[in-house]
């Protein structure tokens, strides 16, 4: 919910600040930037230290950018400058965090039903996903410092929870540095159903990174204003919820790679609708189904990295994983944003849902091992 809060809560200040497309991809620019310095490192940092620990300290470090900002908005010094300055901080806090937090879970339920603990997991995340944003534009109603403080309030409380959690401290032995950082790149890299995984999501993210416009549409297209941009950035976190509330009752057990990549289609194909859409309510559908569509690459890619990696370098593999994710999610962002102030918001969006399509056709053929994957193991049709 404070990710979510504070997303929501810097886009639409950043936007109302320079009413600039540009700015906007920008801020996936600020945020990128730290994570791609950091986030192998973060992988080696979980690795070696008790995980619940580096989680409290990144949620803490969180509460406290928070903090940082709420003060800024009271004190009405928020020049553009001094929130990319706290967003490319958060950036570097969530790469830590979110490779420390993806390697625990293994370590805390049995691995017969991880794949329903992560649909759970899941579940548990699109709740907030949809409340978060929705209460962030709300909050901000109130004041641009409103949704910042009650994020730090959040984030605090997710530090002592994390400090609450008991589970196995497993760390892996001493080696080389160098040699620790990049092994979780040489084992993604030698394994192709992972690596199709996740390089499908890369491309497909990187094309289809419509949210980063969602400030433009509320505001200039769709004319809801702050609360209802806060609506919009919630519906894709719906129709996630709904997906993973499906597959928490039945998991995905066969054929996950052609489904992943229908899955990514229907996202191109949804994410097009969005773009041409001038209804809210045909955009909050677009949305629903872009977000369970979504949902499912996510199933995938989380059960294939979580299962197929040993525990002692999931901290590694996770942070490559992050890394990824990043890439896909912040520079998708920093792409919409160039192209919509160079095309326009409508070009960027619709371009994109194709060019996403497009990359799931293109992966059929250069990941056969993807293709043919039939179990959340990896395994093919052959050894199934």
């Amino acid at each position: 919910m404070a990710n979510q809060m504070f997303a929501v809560a810097v886009g639409w200040r950043v936007y109302a600040l320079t009413h600039s497309a540009t700015m906007l991809g920008l801020i996936g620019l600020v945020q990128f930037m730290p994570m791609v310095m950091v986030s192998l490192f973060a992988g080696m940092v979980a690795d070696r230290y008790n995980r619940r620990v580096v989680g409290a300290i990144c949620q803490a470090s969180s509460a406290m950018i928070n903090l940082s900002l709420c003060a800024i908005m009271l004190s009405g010094r928020d020049h553009v400058q001094v929130i990319f300055v706290l967003v490319a901080l958060m950036g570097g806090v969530r790469s830590f965090e979110v490779a420390t937090m993806q390697a625990m879970l293994p370590s805390l339920v049995p691995v017969e039903i991880l794949p329903r603990a992560l649909a759970a997991m899941t579940s548990a995340m699109q709740t907030a996903f949809i409340v978060g944003p929705a209460l962030g534009g709300l909050l901000y109603g109130l004041g641009a410092a409103a949704p910042f403080g009650v994020a730090a309030a959040c984030s605090a409380l997710s530090c002592m929870m994390s400090l609450s959690l008991v589970g196995p401290r497993r760390m892996f032995a001493a080696k080389s540095r160098l040699r620790e950082i990049f092994h979780g790149i040489i084992y993604i890299w030698r394994e192709k159903v992972v690596l199709g995984a996740i390089s499908l999501d890369l491309f497909a993210m990187l094309l289809g990174g419509a949210t980063a416009l969602l400030p433009v549409y509320a505001r200039d297209i769709l004319h809801i204003g702050s609360a209802g941009l806060g609506i919009l950035r919630a519906a894709p976190a719906v129709g996630a919820l709904v997906a993973s509330f499906f597959f928490t009752r039945f998991p995905i057990k066969s054929g996950i790679g052609i489904k992943m990549l229908a899955a990514v289609m229907v996202f191109g194909a949804a994410t097009i609708l969005f773009g041409l859409s001038r209804s809210l309510y045909f955009s909050l559908f677009a949305l629903m189904l872009l977000g369970g569509a979504d949902m499912i690459s996510v199933l995938v890619r989380a059960g294939l990295v979580q299962l197929r990696t040993p525990d002692e370098m999931r901290g590694r593999v996770a942070a490559v994983n992050s890394l990824f994710i990043g890439t896909s999610n912040q520079l998708g962002e920093f792409e919409s944003g160039m192209m919509a102030g160079w095309l326009g918001p409508v070009f960027s969006v619709v371009s994109g849902g194709i060019g996403t399509i497009l990359v799931a056709i293109l992966w059929m053929r250069m990941f056969p091992a993807l293709r043919d994957a039939e179990g959340i193991d990896g395994r093919g049709p052959a050894e199934s």
